[in-house]
């Protein structure tokens, strides 16, 4: 008998503990965060900012992308298989910012806050977007082109995508401003190597054949210029190549002269706005449409500033 009522004891403090250890889970904020991608030092600083965030906020964050910013239907499952865990909210980079509508949707309908980061989507369901203001860097990066190509001459692009608002503000950024203060250079070619440096290496080459007095290109992510570095230096062009964003490459070839320069985000910054929006959205407190994380030109003669050397990633 006493070996029962002991036996029933200790099966009620189990159960009490296991209750009360759920009710500590279900009392934890957690928010996923799915990123274009995870091979760029880009989205490693994003992460880092986000977990800052997460310590500073006392909430549990995960980030995870696909292998390439190509792949628009894995990341769908990654949002899916996120949603599936009901997160209290939810922070987004679209790769294709129309494919994720109906999971949106489905996370408005469960009332889970959508917090778009670095890429917007076409929709009023995310509560606000932590992103830099793409159209004008991008427009930045074009008065620097000109200005080192003499505001003359033949230009290309290669940009990440034409799907994720990411691609589409920065290619138009830059065609934009040419066109509206640069009339004298000409746009001969705008391609897209989904942000991958050996497929942007390939595209660049195949631009050189076609135009052999282009006179600067513009790559408008981490892959997407070291691509257009590794073009022009395979086929021993002398070019004006302008980046975007930093890692280790970029900057060493900024150092030596084999880039011009580059944009430069905020991508610690990008990752710890997205986070705490998220913890402010779940508070219920207004939020702008967007939030401007920032930008900056930086190239060899203050790429060791400390205020560029904040913002740059290896």
């Amino acid at each position: 008998m006493i070996k029962r009522r002991a036996v029933n004891v200790a099966i009620g403090l189990a159960l009490a503990l296991g209750f009360s250890a759920t009710a500590i889970a279900d009392d934890v904020v957690y928010i996923p965060l799915i990123s274009k991608g995870f091979q760029h030092q880009f989205w490693q600083a994003v992460k880092a900012g986000s977990e800052q965030a997460a310590k500073d906020f006392n909430v549990k964050v995960s980030f995870e992308g696909p292998e390439t910013e190509a792949m628009v239907d894995k990341q769908i499952d990654m949002l899916s298989a996120a949603l599936a865990k009901k997160p209290k909210a939810i922070g987004f980079a679209a790769l294709d910012s129309k494919a994720a509508l109906p999971l949106l949707k489905k996370a408005q309908a469960a009332h889970i806050p959508v917090v778009a980061f670095d890429s917007g989507v076409d929709s009023d369901i995310p509560v606000t977007t932590a992103t830099t203001d793409n159209k004008a860097a991008a427009g930045l990066a074009a008065d620097k082109m000109a200005e080192l190509i003499g505001n003359e001459g033949e230009v290309a692009v290669v940009a990440h995508d034409q799907t994720s608002r990411t691609g589409i503000d920065r290619r138009d950024g830059f065609v934009d401003r040419i066109k509206s203060a640069h009339p004298k250079i000409k746009i001969v070619s705008i391609q897209y190597g989904a942000g991958d440096q050996l497929k942007s290496t390939e595209i660049m080459k195949s631009i050189l054949q076609a135009y052999p007095h282009l006179k600067g290109a513009f790559g408008t992510n981490e892959g997407s210029a070291i691509g257009v570095l590794n073009g022009a230096k395979e086929m021993k062009r002398k070019l004006v190549i302008i980046g975007y964003d930093s890692g280790k490459q970029q900057k060493d070839a900024i150092r030596d002269g084999s880039m011009a320069g580059a944009i430069t985000q905020n991508p610690v910054g990008i990752g710890y706005k997205t986070v705490e929006a998220a913890v402010k959205a779940l508070k219920g407190e207004k939020l702008p449409k967007v939030i401007d994380t920032g930008f900056y030109w930086y190239d060899k003669s203050n790429i060791n500033d400390p205020k560029i050397a904040a913002v740059l990633y290896d």
